[in-house]
């Protein structure tokens, strides 16, 4: 392994879980500062990026895959501060954002080298680290494995979640139309703001029947989910012939009875994924296709990841609380101290 510069410190500190539970079980702790392996960067971090992952992770049901970090953090911001052996892309004091598979949560952080962007022009250091695991959750999830396209009809619930206003503002951008759920007139209103041409107030209205409304009956084409329960039910019912559903959490739960008569009917697909277990030359795939597709959509400001909050890490217990309480309207950001 690489030897860290004399400059950078042996340890650090990093947002530890004392145990599983809830937000109150996160202490701002004394850790060894990690040191890049061969491919690897390590990150002075500016910023994290806050997930439900995190969360889940906080109260032991999604650990970290084998060799990564146990701490939380699956995408931040910040400057290369060393190089590991065999490094190519990046050079120490490079601004970048990155996916990462944990280790977010800390002062530094090391990522393969190929799953690191450079920061975007006209994009804070700091808010960069809103963009890593959205936008590329939902490009793989969206437009890869949904296959949307232009002049199609997508739905995505949680339209004002990280993940829903980055999915509005992309489909927008690549020619679809957008119908978002969200839970208040509040959140409607950034919806419609971010692009979508209709938002649906869920605690006041019957999402399909308003789908089925809006859609002349015919449906949607692509549906981005992350609730799951009786919503993978009522997902079917919205969905155009030959509709395409894609689950990428279960937020009311996994298990469930289902009338499956409706995916023959429609030919419809029912799919799912998750970032954080993929190889590393799959991410390097996926972090290509972003860059390539998403970074000049960035740079001129057609898609603009807002930041509701920014939270120090010695605060962490109060971005997890305020994530649970989904009142926040796009991304919550942690910063070191």
């Amino acid at each position: 392994m690489a030897s860290l510069p004399p400059a950078l410190p042996r340890m650090m500190q990093a947002v530890t879980i004392t145990e599983p539970g809830g937000p109150e079980k996160l202490a701002w702790s004394d850790v060894t500062c990690p040191e890049p392996a061969h491919g690897e960067v390590l990150i002075k971090i500016a910023a994290a990026g806050v997930n439900r992952g995190d969360l889940m992770q906080r109260i032991g049901l999604y650990p970290p895959p084998p060799g990564a970090s146990p701490i939380m953090g699956l995408e931040a911001s910040g400057t290369i501060a060393a190089i590991g052996p065999g490094v190519t892309l990046w050079k120490v004091g490079d601004p970048v954002c990155a996916l990462m598979a944990g280790g977010g949560y800390a002062q530094y952080c090391t990522v393969h080298e190929s799953h690191v962007l450079p920061v975007p022009q006209g994009i804070s250091l700091v808010d960069a680290a809103a963009l890593p695991e959205a936008l590329m959750t939902v490009w793989t999830n969206v437009f890869e494995r949904g296959r949307l396209v232009s002049g199609e009809t997508f739905l995505i619930h949680g339209g004002t979640s990280g993940i829903g206003t980055a999915a509005i503002q992309m489909a927008s951008a690549f020619g679809s139309r957008v119908i978002a759920t969200a839970g208040s007139a509040e959140k409607c209103a950034a919806c419609l703001k971010l692009g979508a041409s209709a938002a649906i107030n869920y605690r006041d209205k019957d999402f399909v029947a308003e789908v089925q409304r809006l859609t002349d009956g015919r449906g949607v084409d692509v549906i981005l989910d992350m609730v799951g329960g009786d919503y993978v039910q009522r997902n079917m019912a919205c969905a155009a012939q030959d509709g395409r559903i894609v689950n990428i959490a279960f937020m009311s739960g996994f298990k469930l009875e289902l009338n499956l008569l409706p995916l023959m009917l429609k030919r419809l697909t029912l799919t799912g994924s998750t970032l954080r277990g993929r190889t590393v030359e799959e991410k390097a795939a996926l972090t290509r296709a972003v860059r390539e597709k998403l970074w000049p959509l960035l740079e001129t400001g057609r898609i603009r990841q807002p930041v509701d909050s920014i939270f120090p890490m010695s605060q962490a217990a109060k971005a997890h609380d305020l994530m649970e309480k989904s009142s926040h309207i796009g991304k919550i950001l942690l910063t070191p101290g």
